[in-house]
């Protein structure tokens, strides 16, 4: 017989009954009945009831088991009485009897139980993640992790795509988040940077000639940290394709992507119609980038209602170049209680408040609208306000004015609470939709000019777009939105040297500059670059999505917690005088 086990501890079913077995795993419970012990034994697979009493010579050991110690058991398989099986487990019919036990690997007293899935500070579950690991839901999720990347990569062999490495230690670039240095120790005072993602890598692959490339990349960012994303690395599918426009990359990327969420989304639909919104239409209707389609409340802009009207504080505002008045509707919201709710929700994050009318029946039995600002609009323009909206007796809206850049993000806010409130928003499904036409550049706070998406994407028009005024120049850059979730983010790339050197101009990055930081890319385009695009898929935000998780941090075998830090391992630590001087380096102490 095996040294550790002839099964797993899920393996063994009413056809065993009668052999002699061997078991290896954690001690999950202990049950002692007076004499008689039960024990749940655990391993990867799942979990085997060992029975024990006074005539077994393992009883005297057994006795001294604890939870989570790991011990081995020798005894042969019982059938349980049929009103004693257990149809929860597969083991559920049979408990082994057992003769003979030997500890493997005893265990101190738990900082946290694995038995149950009792909430426990975080800090302390990622301080002793390998025992929170060891909890069914959380060690489920990463089982669900594995196999979501195994199909991952099938479907993309599948679809024709071979799968290849890029550097992790390369240089660093601007790709819209802070780097990771690393530093060189053979070449004192410069550093090398870990890959914000494959970027340059993937389109120097096309340029080398392979048609179709995917790889599952670790990406490096020193970001803030989100519950939706790590403060430190990420995995994502990364992939790459020559030849191709924007429609191409989409009908590759859905059926790998619908086709996961199919397998692995377990009691919940995937609708199959992902419509394509432009950018500014989904800030505007949905005040995100990244919409939640399973919420049917799409905003509108009720400017000309307002303007030169009796409401004097939005007429006031209108006043003022690039202000607007948005509504969000509220079908079913008609009351004064849920109006005052959503106002303080308003005020909670930190506005002053968002106007609303209300519509309810009238004490003659018609509809009429209720609230201060019906009143000071008047009949007239609060019913245009209502067709407009498509709303109905029992139904409200909200109103929030300024510049769209002050309020936009609340009101995303705004349309999702109401959603939630209301039960507007749809459960067990999940709804994509492309956004595209993102513009290619924004003003800083400072006034200057930058890239506000990827700075590796094609203008729309080519190098001739660049000529006017940069801010109406649209990329063709795409991303994929889940439930409120980006999901994707890609684009069509720019393969013209020209047109590249002249992005880059426009955002304060002269040809120098553009061949000093990106020198194998430029170089590359000299000698045949063939048109191509991408994309790339957070895996993490992937399987929280199939988890039903909101944080991250869930599906995830080894996070970071919120302060960037690792509790198990004593990340980040300070280094030692020999490492410094070896790389000739010296730390500033801390400011006060």
């Amino acid at each position: 017989m095996h040294a550790y086990r002839s099964h797993t501890c899920a393996a063994l079913t009413a056809a065993n009954a009668g052999e002699t077995v061997r078991l290896s795993g954690w001690v999950h419970r202990v049950r002692d009945h007076g004499g008689v012990l039960f024990i749940d034994l655990r391993d990867h697979y799942g979990i085997t009831q060992i029975i024990c009493d006074g005539d077994s010579p393992a009883f005297a050991a057994l006795e001294k088991v604890r939870a989570e110690w790991v011990i081995r058991i020798d005894g042969t398989v019982k059938p349980r009485a049929p009103e004693l099986i257990n149809p929860k487990i597969p083991t559920g019919e049979i408990e082994v009897y057992a003769r003979e036990m030997e500890v493997l690997g005893a265990a101190d007293e738990l900082p946290l139980p694995v038995f149950g899935d009792q909430d426990y500070p975080e800090e302390t579950r990622l301080a002793y993640r390998f025992l929170d690991l060891r909890r069914d839901s959380l060690h489920q999720k990463m089982i669900l992790r594995s196999n979501v990347v195994r199909s991952l990569r099938n479907r993309m062999w599948d679809a024709g795509f071979n799968e290849f490495q890029t550097p992790i230690i390369t240089a660093s670039s601007p790709e819209g988040a802070r780097d990771f240095l690393v530093p060189s120790r053979l070449h004192p005072g410069k550093f090398y940077a870990l890959p914000q993602a494959p970027q340059q890598f993937k389109q120097l692959i096309m340029v080398a000639g392979f048609d179709r490339y995917f790889q599952i990349a670790p990406c490096f960012r020193d970001e803030d940290p989100r519950a939706d994303r790590s403060p430190t690395d990420f995995y994502q599918l990364d992939i790459e394709m020559s030849f191709i426009e924007q429609e191409d990359v989409f009908a590759t990327v859905q059926p790998v992507v619908q086709g996961m969420f199919e397998e692995f989304g377990t009691g919940k639909t995937v609708d199959p119609v992902w419509p394509k919104i432009a950018y500014k239409d989904a800030l505007l209707w949905y005040g995100s980038d990244k919409p939640d389609l399973r919420n049917p409340i799409k905003m509108a802009d009720v400017s000309a209602q307002f303007r030169d009207s009796g409401f004097g504080i939005f007429a006031k505002l209108l006043e003022t170049e690039g202000t607007e008045i948005r509504a969000i509707p509220a079908p079913t919201g008609g009351s004064r209680k849920f109006c005052d709710r959503m106002n303080a929700f308003a005020q909670a994050n930190g506005l002053p408040g968002m106007g609303y009318i209300f519509w309810r029946k009238a004490e003659d039995g018609t509809m009429e609208a209720a609230g201060p600002i019906a009143k000071a609009l008047g009949a007239e323009r609060t019913e245009a306000i209502r067709t407009q909206l498509d709303l109905n007796e029992g139904d409200a809206v909200f109103f929030l004015g300024g510049k769209a850049e002050q309020f936009e993000a609340v009101a995303g806010k705004a349309r999702n609470e109401i959603g939630r409130e209301l039960g507007l928003t749809e459960e067990g499904v999940f709804r994509f939709c492309w956004i595209v036409d993102f513009p290619m550049y924004e003003k800083t706070d400072d006034g200057k000019i930058d890239f506000s998406h990827n700075p590796f994407s094609m203008p729309q028009g080519g190098l001739e777009a660049l000529q006017g005024d940069p801010l109406k120049v649209l990329g063709y850059q795409y991303d994929l939105a889940c439930n409120g979730y980006e999901l994707i983010s890609g684009a069509i790339r720019n393969h013209d040297l020209d047109t590249m050197y002249k992005a880059f101009e426009i955002a304060g990055y002269p040809a120098s500059e553009v061949d000093k930081r990106f020198g194998g890319m430029a170089k590359a385009f000299k000698f045949g670059a063939p048109p191509h695009g991408g994309c790339a898929m957070g895996i993490d935000r992937a399987v929280m999505l199939l988890a039903d998780e909101s944080n991250i941090r869930e599906v995830i075998m080894f996070p970071m917690n919120q302060r960037a830090e690792d509790l198990m391992m004593g990340a980040p630590s300070l280094p030692t005088n020999d490492q410094l001087r070896e790389l000739r380096l010296r730390v500033l102490p801390k400011e006060a």
